[in-house]
């Protein structure tokens, strides 16, 4: 992903060029930029010069042209009392390269004016939530493998005839002169003129962070870890190279091990909303510089890789303070969407950071109780399967009731399924590919809306055969033929996927931020819930298989067509969330359980389902009244 260093220059000039050096007066997004090119210096300087010679000349003007740019840069940052000394320092190194002064001086005195801007203007150089180079190994299989190479050595397929070829990512000299937050930062900016881009589209911070971490790991021994303990901040800010000249070779060994693989801490919900607050600060710096898609694209992040995260847990301590930062949160996005004055978007970002607190309070900063574990893992299982076995009971009664084996044999077949694919899913995000949560929410909410469409059709369809005359009828021409049983199995196959996925990803997080600790509690809770969903399905299996055929009908009917509507308004919200339309909050109650929220979007999602249960079933009667006119 990092190409010759030459193009950087041309990077610098060209962004200064074209935008000007105005463009970063508003933002210290310029500080950031101003610490890329400072890691720059520090690690491609030391092979330009050596015993004050110049070994590579074109390398060398490049760099001076590129020292120009920075001093540039710096001088138009905000102004702040520290920002003289930082214009002095650039100055400094400046004079030091004209010098041809010693390589490893020339990168230590780089790295400590990038020090000094960081703490200047307040550049965070430390990921909040620990990386994970497990977690990263798919995503640059995903997205740098092609042109990196499997293990980095820059002998990609996509790479063959670059000009500049891929850089080796296995260059060990080079990657010690390096931090994590280096690499991190290099993939949010790419490198102009070059073939590698800025990921900071596709990927999002924390996923960057992934991936740093797993680039660091080509250049480390995994048995050197054991040794000195270096926290998480001193992982991502300094660099082997500067680990050696302090403490020598053995630790920097160990550094190099424990930044590929920085130790994992419970990631509890304090981590999770600050990942969120400072996600949001990030949003707000774009769209004050005027990006206005970075900023939402931000912002999407900050509520889908943090806060959706607790939600579950937060539900069941307070749900209102969790339904107030969810709106205070939605309402912060929609500012960016609307393109309301930066002001006013502050002000709703504020609004949003305070209810974040309150939610933090809450919740505690470690891990979650005994007793919160517990009931998280039987609500998340009772909540979510609730829905879908009441559409495979329904299903399953109506056809039993009916003597319809082959038909519960299909229906089973699609949820068993629904069951492996759910897994497979979870294996697939897990071990191969990364789904963000943006991806997460979407496919969460196009499932949803597919079973509303078609639970709607089935309530229907119920209801247009609940006399004995219809039902004998339709046996004979269809049901038999198996047209029926393949819609049976397909609309349970979507009932369970769509929970199942969104089981699996509540777990998945209540597992972590329950910690050790609470492993069993989580475990205890979901058995419990599973317990009584099977309770609740027999039930509903033994009283429908009592009632009248016509009467059986019409509750199923019932039950589903309103089940569409509830489906309706959920699958429409995860796409709000997913960022894929805004939200337009209306004056309305709100009911989680039935999918209906105070959105317009939402509403009007369930008005036309309502609209075509009416119309269906207006449809219907009139075709009974004109049958029965003929008869």
């Amino acid at each position: 992903m990092f190409s010759p260093s030459r193009f950087m220059a041309r990077l610098v000039l060209t962004l200064l060029s074209l935008l000007g050096t105005h463009a970063w007066a508003d933002t210290v997004d310029g500080a950031a930029q101003a610490l890329h090119l400072l890691d720059y210096v520090s690690a491609d300087y030391p092979p330009t010069v050596s015993d004050g010679k110049v070994v590579d000349d074109a390398e060398y003007r490049e760099q001076m042209e590129f020292l120009g740019a920075l001093q540039a840069l710096t001088a138009s940052l905000p102004a702040r009392p520290e920002r003289a000394g930082l214009e002095q320092g650039v100055k400094a190194l400046q004079s030091a390269v004209e010098q041809k002064q010693d390589g490893a001086q020339v990168a230590r005195q780089a790295r400590q004016l990038g020090a000094k801007l960081a703490v200047a203007y307040e550049v965070s150089q430390a990921p909040v939530i620990t990386p994970d180079a497990a977690r990263g190994a798919p995503l640059y299989a995903q997205h740098c493998s092609v042109c990196h190479g499997d293990a980095g050595a820059g002998d990609g397929p996509a790479g063959i005839g670059l000009t500049p070829p891929p850089a080796n990512l296995r260059d060990a000299a080079r990657l010690d002169r390096l931090s994590l937050y280096d690499i991190y930062n290099t993939l949010g900016l790419g490198i102009e003129g070059t073939d590698m881009p800025s990921f900071a589209d596709q990927l999002d911070d924390r996923q960057r962070w992934d991936v740093a971490t797993y680039i660091a790991s080509f250049s480390a021994d995994p048995a050197a870890a054991q040794g000195k303990a270096f926290n998480l901040a001193d992982l991502a800010r300094q660099t082997p190279t500067e680990v050696n000249a302090a403490e020598g070779p053995q630790a920097a060994a160990t550094f190099r091990a424990q930044r590929a693989q920085p130790p994992q801490v419970q990631r509890g919900p304090a981590q999770l909303l600050d990942y969120t607050s400072m996600t949001l600060d990030k949003s707000l710096a774009a769209y004050r510089s005027g990006d206005r898609d970075q900023a939402y694209d931000l912002s999407v992040a900050a509520y889908l890789e943090g806060f959706e995260l607790v939600e579950s847990s937060l539900d069941n301590v307070d749900a209102n303070v969790r339904k107030d930062t969810e709106k205070a949160l939605m309402a912060y996005r929609q500012s960016l969407q609307d393109g309301l004055p930066v002001a006013q978007a502050a002000q709703k970002l504020e609004a949003a950071k305070l209810k974040l607190k309150a939610s933090e309070n809450l919740l505690g900063s470690d891990g979650l109780s005994t007793s919160l574990s517990f009931i998280s893992g039987l609500l998340i299982l009772l909540r979510e399967g609730l829905e879908a076995i009441l559409v495979l009971a329904a299903i399953l009664a109506f056809l039993r009731n009916t003597g319809q084996q082959s038909a519960v044999r299909s229906v089973n077949l699609g949820w068993g399924l629904a069951l492996l694919a759910g897994l497979g899913t979870w294996a697939l995000a897990a071990y191969v590919i990364d789904v963000s949560g943006s991806q997460r929410e979407l496919l969460e909410g196009a499932t949803a809306l597919f079973a509303s469409v078609m639970v709607l059709w089935l309530g229907v369809w119920m209801h247009d055969r609940r006399h004995a005359a219809a039902w004998q009828d339709y046996i004979k021409t269809s049901l038999v033929g198996g047209g029926g049983r393949f819609g049976f199995a397909v609309l349970a196959f979507f009932s369970v996927y769509r929970e199942l996925f969104e089981v699996i990803l509540f777990y998945e997080t209540l597992w972590l931020q329950a910690g050790p600790a609470g492993h069993n509690a989580v475990l205890a809770g979901g058995a419990t819930a599973l317990v009584l969903l099977i309770g609740l399905a027999w039930v509903i299996l033994r009283g429908s298989a009592k009632l009248p055929l016509a009467m059986f009908f019409g509750i199923n009917a019932a039950l589903l067509c309103a089940l569409s509507v509830v489906f309706a308004g959920h699958g429409v919200k995860a796409l709000q969330e997913a960022g894929i339309f805004g939200t337009r909050p209306v004056p309305f109650f709100e009911f989680d359980w039935l999918g209906i929220h105070a959105d317009a979007y939402s509403l009007a999602a369930q008005a036309v389902a309502l609209v075509a249960i009416a119309v269906l079933y207006g449809r219907s009667r009139w075709a009974e009244r004109r049958r029965a006119e003929a008869a």
